[in-house]
């Protein structure tokens, strides 16, 4: 694994929307570059960047049209390449999100695959036969498109019909049209993925974040297929690429990790239980105490045993496809909810804005198939200058509209208050990357974790020490017997410190402590 994920801290950036530089009303590379010390300063050493091919950005940019071209409405390659250059000079590493399973429909592969004269792209995305023949009950397939031009066929889509996906074969073939995952047309695939790999790493970029990466191989409903296919590359990057870092969205840690994956990224959807922590009917980290861990901590406990103990799941703060972590909590609760995030084990991932606790902004108009996302993917809020700081263009001309609340928080407010959100985060960063032993591969152990209970209780046991983290989210203090040494040093707490004594553990109301044992 890249020695520089062990400590990583990433932010991730929704490029549209987080500094405008030139007054068009869309988030820029010059704006990202612009801030790259803020987030340094922040604590996070990580970048991660959705999107920013070009696109017809009919889905913000995840219907790639060209791989290997900046979208112009950021910027040029040449700007993207001196992003790299200046994130690595503050040491720092870059990873871009690649989306290897389909394209937009106006990718010049899919415009070749249309024709009924067979050509080198016929076979590049996943077609049938005949028109009316479909994909039903295939799986890692959502849809199709047809009647797009004389070619006798559907297309298989794997998210919105502009989305066609791309030809990496079929696990199980059942059908005529359908082509193995070693054939010739679907290693073909593997090869251009490869080669749009080859360019980014060779303009140093540092790595991807794979979208949707359990999906590519069809008909593989244990992911056996897919997991091979992720192996080929990596013994590709190995060879070629040895400290490039590869992040699934797969949410099935041991899935992807067997698939040569560093690190896994939780989901908001399937089995992992990760919406019970912030945004749930319920959440755990709401002071009202009603809130249950348990099934979150059964699950993560069962993955990471799969995993041999690597433990390298990473918990985001939240991202473009959910609600923000906002919704559902104040600043003090996403404080303790923060506590948690930066003291476990795997990249941790801040979602540009959380550390100021911008809102979510429910019911506004949809922007590039966003739909309710789109309320999580508003301009950042800089200072209180026209448009928050984010642009200088009119406001009926911003990407996306600003938070209208007046009070909305903004950087410059947050800087200014020592007992605020951002203060509380960076100071979070800090303890992290000072301690190994809370850093992405030191084992876990939870202590205690009960049903509908509070405090959580886990020890992250590191080369040198050992740290007992308590987290108590509820609003009344709590205490349980755990089976660890007393504590020797408090190392963090906020809102009062926990008492770790002869077995048992109190830990104050609406706090969260860390507490060193050896």
């Amino acid at each position: 694994m890249p020695t520089w994920l062990d400590n990583a801290i990433f932010y991730e950036i929704y490029p549209q929307s987080f500094l405008d530089t030139n007054g068009d009303g869309i988030g820029d590379f010059q704006g990202i570059i612009r801030k790259l010390d803020y987030i340094r300063e922040l604590g996070c050493n990580a970048v991660w960047l959705n999107p920013c091919f070009l696109s017809p950005f009919s889905d913000a940019g995840y219907d790639v049209a060209d791989y290997c071209k900046a979208a112009p409405r950021y910027g040029s390659n040449e700007d993207l390449k001196e992003l790299f250059q200046a994130a690595h000079e503050r040491d720092m590493h870059v990873i871009l999100d690649l989306v290897p399973g389909h394209t937009s429909i106006e990718h010049p592969w899919f415009q070749a695959s249309l024709s009924p004269e067979e050509n080198e792209f016929s076979h590049r995305y996943i077609w049938t036969d005949r028109a009316w023949k479909g994909f039903e009950g295939i799986n890692n397939i959502s849809g199709c498109v047809r009647g797009l031009s004389d070619r006798d066929g559907s297309c298989a889509v794997n998210y919105y019909s502009t989305q066609p996906a791309l030809n990496y074969g079929f696990y199980k073939v059942t059908e005529s049209w359908q082509k193995d995952m070693n054939s010739p047309e679907a290693l073909a695939t593997r090869e251009a993925m490869k080669d749009v790999m080859r360019f980014w790493l060779g303009l140093g970029c540092d790595g991807f974040r794979v979208d949707m990466a359990g999906s590519l191989v069809k008909n593989d409903e244990e992911g056996k297929g897919t997991i091979a296919l992720w192996q080929d590359f990596r013994a590709f990057l190995d060879e070629e690429f040895p400290d490039a870092a590869m992040i699934s969205e797969w949410g099935q840690p041991d899935k992807s990790l067997e698939g040569g994956y560093h690190m896994d990224f939780l989901l908001h959807f399937g089995p992992s239980h990760y919406m019970d922590l912030f945004r749930s009917e319920n959440p755990y980290f709401k002071r009202e105490g009603k809130g249950n861990i348990a099934e979150f901590i059964n699950t993560y406990v069962e993955n990471y045993n799969k995993t041999n103990g690597k433990g390298l799941i990473c918990i985001p703060s939240g991202n473009h496809d959910m609600t923000r972590i906002k919704e559902k909590l104040d600043d003090e609760e996403v404080k303790i909810a923060f506590a948690f995030l930066l003291s476990m084990p795997g990249a941790p991932f801040i979602y540009y804005g959380d550390e100021i606790g911008m809102n979510y902004l429910a019911g506004i108009r949809f922007v590039e198939g966003g739909y309710e996302r789109t309320g999580s993917r508003s301009p950042m809020q800089w200072d209180d200058s026209t448009n928050a700081g984010f642009s200088s263009a009119k406001p009926e001309e911003l990407y996306i509209m600003t938070d209208p609340d007046k009070k909305r928080p903004t950087v410059k407010s947050q800087k200014a208050d020592e007992n605020s959100l951002y203060y509380e985060v960076k100071k979070l960063n800090g303890i992290r990357l000072a301690h190994e032993a809370l850093q992405s591969n030191a084992p876990v152990e939870f202590l205690y974790a009960e049903e509908n209970a509070y405090p959580l209780v886990y020890k992250r046991t590191g080369k040198e020490e050992t740290i007992v983290i308590a987290v108590n989210p509820s609003g009344k203090e709590v205490t349980c017997r755990i089976d660890t040494e007393d504590g020797k040093e408090i190392i963090y707490a906020n809102n009062g410190e926990a008492v770790l004594k002869d077995g048992m553990l109190t830990v104050p109301a609406a706090s969260a402590s860390f507490i060193k044992i050896k």
